[in-house]
Formats: C-alpha cells, structure tokens, sequence
C-alpha cells in the first residue's frame, strides 16, 4: 500500500522492509527515529511499536520477532513472517472514516475522532466518536485524500474503513482496507430511511447496495454517537469484571459487551489484538459522547492475574511474562 500511494503522489512516510532473520543494523539501513515497526500481517495494530532511537529499535524488533514467531501467530499461514515494515513516524490527530463506493463514486458515511493521543509506543486504540469535531476545510480534505486513494488502489465498488493523520504537513492516509469497520464498532452507526420507522444498522445498508434495493443511500442520524474498545490494563488471566450495571447507569450509555471470556488469557499490546469489550454511547453532541464513555469506563474493575510461564512443546518457546 505504502509503495502504491507513493507511486501515485500521495504523501507518505519514508519506509522500508526488511527480514527479522537477522535483525539488522538499524544504522546501515539509513534508519532515522523516531520511526514504527510493523508486521506485514496481523490487524488490531498487534505488534505495532514506535522507537525513538537505536536501542529501543533492537528491543522492539526482537520482541515483534518472539509475537511472529509465537505458535498462535506461526498458526495463521500467514506469508512474510519473518519480514516487517519500518516507517517514518506521524505525530498528529488521527481519524477513521467509514465510506461506501457506488461505481467509483464516493460517499462518506462517517468520520471518526479519535480523542485519545496514539503516540506510542503501542497503538492500542479506544475511543471512536463521531461526527468528528473538525473544521470543514479539514473534512473536506480528508475526502480528497480518501478519494485518491481508493483511485490509486483501484477501488470503484463497496464499504471503505480508512485511516488518517492530520499534521501541519497535511493530511496522511495511513491505510484504506475494501472491508466496513470492524468488530462490534458498526453498532455506532445507525441510518434513517424516510419510509421506514426505525433506523437501519450499518451492515444493512451495505447488503441493500449489494442486492441493488431502495434505501442504500439512507443517511446517518444526526446524533453524535460512540464506542470504546475497552483497553486491555495489562496480560492476564481475567478472573472477574465489577461495575457492569453501574457503567450502563451512566446517562448516554447504550449498550456494553464484554466479549472477553472469564477464565481466559487476554494479552495487552503490542502482542494482544482483542479487547475487553466494547462500551456504546449517544447523545446530542460529540463531546457529551466522550465524557460517558469516558466515565462508564471508569466505573469497570477488571481482575487480572498472572500466568504461569509454560514452555510451548512444539517451539520450546516460553511466553513473555504479562508485565512485559
């Protein structure tokens, strides 16, 4: 992706690849900090990390080559393992935009603020608002961005999730993937058509621009609306969850998940890739949005205790221990 949108002029980071067997030199590779490291693979940014220098490159590239190495990861088939991606790091505010394409046409859905600072040195998400609180001038040229993608991409029909950074430079697309929004996220959008009473999900207005039916241009409800992908404290098994009717309590609050199993062992990034659940909230302004999510997350207690270090029969390899 980074290769296509440099070959079509848009602005991207520097970057390279190269192999993790052996980690090499980051100095005869003409590597400037701070950057990122990533795997080819994987989604969730699991195994994303930023280093500020050459240290911090040598001990992060070698703990992305223990998650690519890890038999769970090794599991999926999928290619390139033993490669990742540096690129030069963005500072700035990041957002997602959901948006659907009808014969090349573009039509943006939603654009996500993303409150909370994705600095590193994981990347970790949590809290999705929208509208996003934006200048028009901004908005729009998130668009353009979008839409020079998806034409560099070669995209022409269905649902785009994409993301961004906003700097002083311009905007940056960091990704563009031909999928909707993932998880349960999607619960956040709702459209209205006319003729109906209730409001549609997101994933039945994709299947209606599928199937060619009235009502795929339905618009977005005019309230602000939001979720929060529960961060994951630290790795451990999770042995109890407090708080849950307390956090339902709290005024704009619509629904929460705990899609986490009890019992079970939940890795906090950058080797975990799922969350402790999902909490959902609307109200009148984006900002009222923030806040009850903000103060449902504070209510939830989640015990966590440490596993013990079991040797892998097949690899011989020991987990890393949960605080690492």
């Amino acid at each position: 992706m980074r290769e296509v949108f440099r070959d079509a002029g848009l602005p991207v980071p520097w970057f390279c690849s190269f192999s993790l067997n052996p980690t090499p030199e980051p100095a005869l590779m003409g590597i400037q900090y701070p950057c990122v490291l990533k795997p080819l693979s994987l989604s969730a940014s699991q195994g994303v990390v930023r280093v500020n220098n050459r240290e911090e490159f040598l001990t992060g590239a070698a703990r992305l080559k223990r998650l690519l190495d890890s038999a769970e990861v090794r599991g999926t088939r999928e290619p390139n393992l033993d490669y990742i991606l540096v690129e030069g790091y963005l500072p700035g505010r990041e957002v997602a935009v959901e948006g659907l394409l009808a014969e090349g046409d573009l039509r943006v859905l939603a654009v996500f603020d993303k409150p909370d600072p994705l600095e590193g040195p994981y990347f970790e998400e949590t809290i999705y608002v929208t509208p996003a609180r934006l200048p028009s001038r901004e908005l729009q040229a998130i668009e353009r961005s979008l839409l020079s993608a998806v034409r560099a991409m070669g995209l022409t029909h269905g649902p785009l999730h994409a993301e961004f950074r906003l700097n002083d430079d311009g905007v940056w697309c960091l990704e563009v993937a031909p999928r909707p929004i993932g998880g349960l996220c999607a619960q956040t959008l709702r459209f209205h058509i006319p003729a109906h009473n209730e409001a549609i999900a997101l994933e039945e207005l994709l299947l209606r621009q599928a199937l060619q039916m009235p009502g795929s241009d339905a618009l977005r409800e005019e309230t602000a609306s939001g979720v929060m992908m529960i961060p994951v404290p630290r790795g451990g098994i999770l042995e109890k969850v407090d708080g849950q009717e307390a956090a339902c309590r709290v005024p704009g609050i619509t629904g929460l998940e705990i899609t986490a199993r009890l019992h079970d062992y939940v890795a906090a990034w950058p080797e975990g890739s799922s969350y402790l659940g999902f909490l959902f909230a609307r109200a009148a302004e984006p900002a009222a949005v923030e806040a009850a999510l903000r103060q449902a997350h504070s209510e939830l207690s989640f015990t966590l205790t440490s596993r013990l270090p079991v040797e892998h029969p097949i690899t011989h390899s020991v987990p890393p221990t949960d605080h690492s």
